[in-house]
């Protein structure tokens, strides 16, 4: 049974339209008028246990919009989606304690408090015993190096730090789907090779099923074998990564600036020759 079963998934909303100036606010205010938004548009793709998939797309193409589908945060307009055997937004308790969804923007870690009374809260919610919640704690702090940081107010911690113990609280239940949108946003460069060998790492441990939408193209080569492509709500590649390079990006363009000038013959052994100007040439 696939992890993540999405058939023909779609999602619809209205958003108001309205009109500039005073005019335009009245009758926005006495009439109101809508126009409606294809988010997510017959999207179909499975993911079997274990898989780590990328999944990407620009801005508004609608990967936080699939995501909350699958979580159980909005319903779909249409289609089908199961994850494990459960339909996310009837949001069952056996569901919740399966999946996790980590924004890289949003924190559920509460401020003014040490990260390890949020985590206590989160315990109480998941029904774990003492002996289970001081094991996974003493383990997920090993894993994400986070030693001597739990008991300083969230507040204090480096943004790094924050994201690594935000990561604790949404695995401390230990889930087995796992949601990523956008986990290493704003991190530098050392925290976000942390976070990914931590995801890695916990995959292996745990044969976890692991969606992850990200920007940044090294998080994509350094966990995935597969990735979704989104663009304007539709699914328009399912496949490798080398594949998704070759379909989207199959040269590359190169300046050189040459010590003297060469003849344009013997650059264009090298690639196709764009142009050349005195001692510059652009190779594609």
């Amino acid at each position: 049974m696939p992890s993540i079963d999405v058939d023909q998934l779609s999602k619809r909303y209205p958003v108001a339209v309205k009109e500039s100036g005073l005019g335009g606010t009245l009758r926005h205010f006495l009439r109101r008028q809508y126009r409606m938004v294809e988010a997510v548009q017959k999207i179909s793709f499975h993911i079997e246990p274990g898989e780590i998939v990328g999944f990407l797309g620009p801005n508004g193409a609608g990967k936080t919009t699939t995501l909350k589908m699958l979580t159980g945060l909005i319903y779909p307009s249409s289609g089908t989606v199961r994850v494990g055997d459960q339909v996310p937004f009837q949001r069952r308790a056996d569901f919740l304690q399966d999946i996790t969804l980590v924004m890289g923007q949003k924190q559920q870690l509460l401020w003014d408090l040490p990260a390890l009374d949020s985590l206590r809260i989160n315990a109480a919610i998941y029904g774990l015993s003492d002996k289970e919640f001081h094991y996974r704690v003493d383990e997920l702090t090993e894993m994400l190096a986070l030693q001597g940081k739990l008991n300083q107010p969230v507040r204090k911690l480096s943004l790094g730090e924050r994201m690594k113990a935000e990561m604790m609280a949404a695995l401390l239940h230990r889930p087995q789907v796992l949601f990523l949108d956008e986990p290493t946003l704003g991190l530098d460069v050392n925290a976000q090779v942390a976070v990914r060998e931590f995801l890695r790492d916990y995959n292996r441990r745990y044969q976890a099923t692991i969606l992850l939408t990200s920007h940044y193209m090294a998080d994509i080569t350094a966990l995935c074998r597969r990735v979704l492509l989104i663009y304007q709500g539709r699914l328009i590649y399912d496949g490798s990564l080398e594949g998704l390079l070759d379909r989207f990006a199959p040269y590359r363009e190169v300046t050189v600036d040459l010590a003297t000038q060469c003849d344009a013959a013997i650059l264009s052994r090298y690639g196709e020759l764009e142009s050349l100007e005195g001692c510059t040439a652009r190779l594609i």
